[in-house]
């Protein structure tokens, strides 16, 4: 017995006239002998919409268990897949279900609803063999596939409203008393939300008082030592002995550490509150004006840059200008000592490359890679949390920079990914998607 969110799912197939053409064209075009759009969840396959010239035996409503199905791999791994021949495909010529279900041809795609979830697959088997992997035939199905995904959002959307409606019909026939009863709920949700705004207002004043302890009460005492360390360095240095000197060099080192930290802090915060400005941006442009801000690190060390093109994108464009200062300054802290350093900046377009990522979303990838001291992988998503430094010298990091990144990288609704081998070099990955 099909519960009833399984039942509506079907129906709401069921509603997409265009279905049964589109599984009649794919039959029609392919040769192939029966196809489906099937409910896949992680323990159950359902069918909606069959189109059945093989006498294959299922009809809408008919569930196979998910085991023995290879749209189990595809809901996990959100790709297609497409066998022309069993018995010479590579992967799957031992496949358990090919030999269940007797088939030697397969296709399916994922369908994939407008907010990313996952609904099921577009599928079509044969017990003959068939060319599939041509690429028009895979662009049609993953066309037919966008295009169910499409009415499928429309008729969901149209049965939340007419839930609403309804909700709200039952709401107008109400007794006078229970009216009586929402205008207390409006008067208490109107309550909420006036606290609600006194929160806001007292967060964003504890903002404030954060920001100004840390532009000036915190400076201030900084700027002061700085000043004295100056003038001991200018005026004393040689009258203090040695156990002196190494201390004095601790505070220097003590308090530039602890002014790079007060900035980060402010920079962290300012990337969440700031006001969000989306502009088309030349990112060569960006990096090469980061670059022009790097020049005193840069006279320092040998260091050669390959800034590929990066194409141009919507983004907030002082954050962009952060992320990149960020990574690509993190690149010249950890530099070997062994060889000259390289660091390479290249673009490109891309769909989703791995399970985090949509396959239906288009992806601006963008990658700073390095020659220098790189990092263990297994510390590859720590090193992105606040305050987490993974080499140990004071004065290169205060552990904040890959999180600013980070959070910059989601209020552009992306997603970023680090690679790092020891010795050899680290590599960042950042996908925005293209709007």
């Amino acid at each position: 017995m099909l519960e009833d969110h399984f039942k509506q799912d079907i129906l709401n197939i069921e509603k997409i006239s265009i279905v049964p053409t589109l599984l009649n064209v794919i039959c029609q075009t392919t040769g192939m002998g029966f196809a489906a759009v099937a409910r896949v969840t992680d323990d159950r396959w359902i069918t909606c919409s069959v189109q059945d010239n093989v006498l294959f035996g299922l009809k809408p409503g008919d569930e196979l268990q998910i085991k023995t199905t290879i749209c189990d791999d595809i809901r996990k791994n959100l790709r297609p897949v497409i066998i022309d021949n069993v018995s010479e495909d590579p992967e799957y010529h031992d496949h358990h279900t090919p030999a269940i279900y007797k088939l030697q041809s397969y296709i399916s795609v994922p369908i994939m609803r407008k907010d990313g979830t996952f609904f099921g697959t577009l599928c079509a088997i044969d017990p003959k063999p068939n060319s599939l992997k041509e690429f028009k035939v895979s662009e049609m199905f993953k066309l037919f596939a966008e295009l169910i995904s499409f009415h499928l959002t429309a008729v969901e959307q149209e049965d939340e409203k007419n839930t609403i409606l309804k909700e709200k019909n039952q709401i107008i026939a109400k007794t006078e008393g229970e009216k009586k009863k929402i205008e207390r709920l409006n008067s208490d949700i109107e309550k909420k939300l006036i606290q609600k705004n006194i929160s806001l207002e007292k967060m964003n004043s504890e903002l404030e008082a954060f920001n100004y302890i840390s532009s000036h009460d915190l400076q201030e005492p900084l700027r002061k030592i700085q000043l004295f360390t100056d003038t001991i360095e200018r005026e004393e240095i040689n009258n203090l002995s040695e156990k002196g000197k190494t201390a004095f060099h601790k505070i220097r080192t003590s308090a530039f550490r602890m002014q790079n930290l007060i900035n980060d802090l402010l920079l962290y915060s300012k990337t969440k509150f700031d006001d969000r400005k989306f502009e088309i941006k030349d990112l060569n442009n960006i990096a090469n004006d980061v670059i022009d801000d790097l020049t005193g690190e840069l006279e320092i060390k040998n260091v050669t840059f390959d800034i590929q093109e990066l194409g141009k994108l919507s983004v907030i464009e002082f954050q962009f200008r952060q992320l990149l200062y960020n990574l690509i300054s993190n690149a010249l802290k950890f530099a070997s000592p062994d060889r000259d350093l390289i660091i390479t900046v290249s673009a490109a377009i891309t769909n989703g490359e791995f399970e985090k990522l949509s396959p239906l979303t288009k992806y601006h990838k963008i990658t700073i890679a390095d020659n220098g001291i790189g990092f263990d992988q297994s510390y590859s998503e720590k090193i992105f949390g606040l305050f987490q430094a993974l080499h140990t010298k004071p004065s290169k990091s205060t552990g904040i920079g890959l999180t600013i990144v980070k959070r910059i990288v989601e209020n552009h609704k992306g997603f970023i990914r680090a690679e790092g081998v020891l010795n050899e070099g680290a590599k960042f990955e950042i996908f925005i998607p293209v709007k």
